[in-house]
């Protein structure tokens, strides 16, 4: 069933033995990102024997080429747009602040092995066995791992898939890594591009657009669909003052469009941009636009490429994300999967993947189905975006009774301190009992803040919970508490 040099048994990884009066599983885990390592985690610290599997660094796509790499580069982004109006803040001095991208990449390899150091260690104080290779399952009890020295099994109870996504690589859009990029290729860049297109204006190509700009880009966002972040749960006020913000930061953005073609010539990428959705049957001309860079931010394809799933019985979508039920339990009983491996179909978030990890740990003897139902989104644009629980297109597309408030950014006495007052907070409200549904952040720190309300709606808090909740002053927090204020007068 599969191949190698040899096969070595796993007993001589030296696997922790079970404790006396406990009955301990062998859980095998293939994948160390915020999926894998947290079931790891949590797996040995329930007293578990845990054997994790990672081909590549520990950490996965989050640490390496995601979430710390970006927010690595944002933080530089955010400095240099402070540095840059130290005049607003009464502080004179040069304004002629410019990035280092050398310097920055620097930066961004000691934060990632900094975290990549803790994560190992974390590894070796749990006594987690880290094997070095890739791996294909065999059934719930086998996993074949194919290392430097051979091939080796891994027999155990269970088997956790965590092997999460990859950037998909478009037909018309091919990357060259050179002048077509995804988005690993442009948190790589050893200096800024003077123009780039960003095609796609999800969450990482709004967020590219935002720091980029700040780095002295001439930035271009092309977007087949009519608004930014065309995402269910992504209130639209929120892309609606994204799109305003970004406009004003100098950002050209094209909604309803698609590249149609792309060639390279002399240094500089031509696209063909035409409307996605034409409005009769007679051809449109497409636009020119020519570009020093090409950042594709269209989507994710899974890591499930030698995992042996057809072999092993475990169903997948057409697309190739492995399905799922509630429990997260593969077609195959036994083996799970968690993460991004599952696609757009379940959450495809860090903290998301997370959670899945705890839970299917929890529940191994007695698989549970996963909550979704409050899972917060932190979109690190310029302002921040945090939401969390249901849109007002969700709540109403629901046939749930909804009442709406907002409460602008520029009212808060803490935002014009700080100097950033662009922004708006919006709460949706159960208008029969007043319950919070959803909240929509979009402002200074908002990534941090949206916590709070999500707290609040696992609680089941209502808006006069949170407004007879004293919050302290000046803070951006009293932002939320000034929102359910609001929606609590009658």
């Amino acid at each position: 069933m599969f191949s190698g040099k040899r096969v070595r048994p796993l007993a001589s990884y030296n696997l922790r033995k079970p404790a006396r009066g406990n009955e301990m599983k062998k859980l095998t885990i293939i994948g160390s990102g915020p999926g894998g390592h947290m079931a790891a985690f949590a797996a040995a610290r329930a007293g578990h024997s845990v054997t994790l599997v990672e081909s590549a660094a520990v950490g996965g796509t989050c640490l390496h080429t995601g979430c710390i790499p970006t927010k690595t580069f944002k933080s530089s982004a955010d400095a240099l747009e402070k540095i840059r109006h130290m005049g607003n803040y009464a502080i004179t001095g040069n304004a002629d602040a410019a990035i280092s991208m050398p310097e920055l990449l620097a930066r961004k390899k000691n934060v990632i092995g900094l975290l990549t150091t803790g994560l190992e260690k974390t590894c070796a104080s749990l006594k987690i066995t880290l094997v070095r290779g890739r791996g294909r399952v065999i059934s719930a009890r086998e996993v074949a791992v194919s290392t430097q020295e051979g091939t080796v099994l891994v027999e155990g109870d269970n088997v956790i898939i965590a092997t999460g996504s990859r950037p998909l690589n478009l037909p018309s859009l091919p990357a060259d890594h050179r002048h077509i990029l995804n988005s690993d290729d442009a948190l790589a860049l050893d200096r800024v591009p003077a123009s780039i297109a960003i095609v796609g204006g999800g969450v990482i190509g709004c967020e590219m657009a935002c720091i980029f700009r700040s780095f002295g880009a001439q930035v271009t966002v092309i977007e087949g669909q009519d608004r930014l972040l065309p995402i269910p749960s992504v209130d639209g006020e929120m892309s609606k003052l994204l799109l305003r913000e970004m406009k004003k930061a100098g950002i050209r953005v094209e909604l309803g469009k698609t590249v149609s073609s792309a060639t390279v010539e002399q240094g500089m990428a031509k696209l063909a941009v035409s409307p996605s959705r034409p409005k009769d049957d007679a051809p449109v001309e497409p636009a020119m636009l020519d570009v020093e860079s090409v950042f594709v931010t269209v989507g994710r394809v899974p890591n499930t490429e030698g995992l042996g799933l057809d072999e092993a019985g475990i169903t997948v979508s057409p697309r190739g994300w492995i399905q799922v039920d509630d429990c997260l339990q593969t077609s195959v009983p036994g083996v799970f999967a968690i993460g991004d491996v599952l696609g757009p179909e379940k959450i495809m978030l860090a903290h998301m993947a997370s959670a899945e990890a705890e839970h299917v740990v929890a529940h191994l003897d007695a698989p549970t189905p996963c909550d979704y139902s409050v899972v917060p989104s932190a979109i690190f644009t310029t302002p921040e975006i945090g939401c969390v629980g249901l849109s007002e297109e969700q709540a109403l597309a629901a046939g749930l009774p909804v009442r709406c408030t907002l409460l602008q950014v520029r009212e808060l006495g803490k935002a014009h301190a700080m100097g950033e007052i662009a922004g708006v907070f919006k709460l949706v409200a159960h208008a029969e009992n007043n319950t919070i549904l959803g909240a929509h952040l979009c402002g200074p720190h908002a990534t941090d803040l949206i916590a709070e309300a999500g707290l609040a709606i696992r609680m089941g808090a209502s808006v006069e919970d949170v407004a007879h909740t004293i919050h302290a002053h000046p803070t951006l927090a009293e932002g939320f508490y000034e929102l359910c204020h609001k929606a609590a007068r009658p």
